[in-house]
């Protein structure tokens, strides 16, 4: 995959690629032949501050166009969009990628790149994510449709020169000023991809389209489930697991959650759902928790994923510590993280309450350390 330079020549296929795709996350969702011509009229893709590329996949093929602008700047600003028929392909990454590559390799040696999208365009968080962007910005009603006369959250994301060359992600430490000092120390959390393999699952990260096989899951799991999850509680509703989802995959994005779910290798079929909470990443330390679909218990598919997920921490996200907390009288859970390897640490004792709020029990909290 590579970028290749747009030239004025090819200003009907700029015009015709604009108009023809569609862009419901940006400011103009459906530009005109008439606005995209006067905005190359007057420098708007070509000129000293804007190139333009289209993005090209290993066969030639026209997939998308990136324009890159402020140029004169120190932080340049890019506009990335891939054709309908060629999203899901991954091409968004690896566009942003060699756009990063591009902007770093000039010699004016830029400090940093930046971008910006709406905030529910999650397909778009994502890819800044998977480039190794780091969410820099939060703006409330930022980011107006002129489609929809109404305005939504934007949100920045941006890569330094150091990160890129390093290859590391350096977050935002967001609560950092305490009587007007610093008072956290910066840490890096590492590039780490969203799905990985063990012997007879795929554990990735979760899927607004999972939201059926979900909640098909969970109510086939409802009476196991609700003795021991507060969340299993209400009566589930499809709309219930789809919000619950939403957030899952954002917070996966922002990597303040990560959440996996758990689909069979041979069948496609969803087992359940694991992942790493309460996340620490200053340490790192995390904390794995479960549920299994009640159609796969008794074949280790839990054990399994668990010690997979663990592996993960400690190989892919430098974990010093994982811990599982489960309460003492959950046998089940408690014989998974025996199987795993974890060690009992101790039980806190009268520590939370049960699910339906009425009977304190005991926390037993097992861990592994690096």
């Amino acid at each position: 995959m590579h970028l290749q330079e747009w030239t004025m020549e090819e200003q009907e296929q700029l015009i015709h690629f604009m108009t023809t795709n569609t862009w419901p996350y940006h400011g103009n969702s459906d530009p005109g032949r008439n606005l995209i011509e006067k905005a190359i009229e007057e420098g708007g893709y070509e000129s000293d501050e804007v190139k333009t590329f289209w993005v090209e996949n290993d066969n030639k093929e026209k997939v998308g166009i990136v324009k890159i602008y402020d140029l004169q700047d120190a932080i340049p600003l890019f506009d990335l969009r891939i054709a309908d028929i060629s999203r899901g392909h991954g091409y968004g990454t690896k566009a942003l990628r060699l756009v990063a590559e591009y902007v770093f390799g000039l010699s004016e040696k830029k400090n940093r790149l930046e971008g910006h999208t709406r905030q529910d365009n999650l397909a778009m968080r994502k890819t800044f994510e998977r480039a190794g962007f780091v969410k820099e910005a939060h703006l409330r009603q930022a980011w107006f449709s002129p489609k929809e006369n109404s305005y939504y959250d934007a949100v920045t994301y941006g890569i330094t020169r150091e990160d890129f060359m390093a290859g590391t992600t350096t977050p935002v430490i967001w609560e950092d000023v305490e009587n007007g000092k610093n008072t956290k120390r910066p840490f890096k959390i590492p590039n780490f991809p969203d799905s990985f393999e063990s012997e007879r699952l795929i554990i990735r990260a979760p899927k607004l389209e999972d939201a059926q096989e979900a909640w098909n899951a969970i109510r086939v799991s409802l009476p196991a489930l609700r003795k021991w999850m507060p969340w299993a509680q209400p009566e589930p509703e499809l709309h219930m697991t789809e919000e619950s989802l939403r957030d899952a995959v954002a917070n996966f994005i922002t990597r303040e959650d990560l959440r996996f779910h758990l689909i069979h290798k041979e069948t496609g079929r969803f087992v359940g759902s694991s992942g790493l909470h309460r996340i620490n990443w200053t340490i790192p330390k995390f904390e794995i928790g479960y549920w299994l679909s009640t159609d796969f218990e008794g074949q280790g598919y839990m054990t399994e994923a668990v010690q997979r997920i663990e592996q993960f921490a400690f190989e892919q996200l430098g974990a010093r510590r994982v811990e599982i907390r489960c309460d003492e009288g959950n046998a089940k859970s408690r014989s998974v993280a025996e199987r795993a390897g974890f060690v009992l640490e101790g039980t806190l004792k009268q520590d939370s309450l049960s699910p339906d709020g009425n009977v304190l029990r005991n926390t037993c909290i097992y861990a592994k350390i690096d």
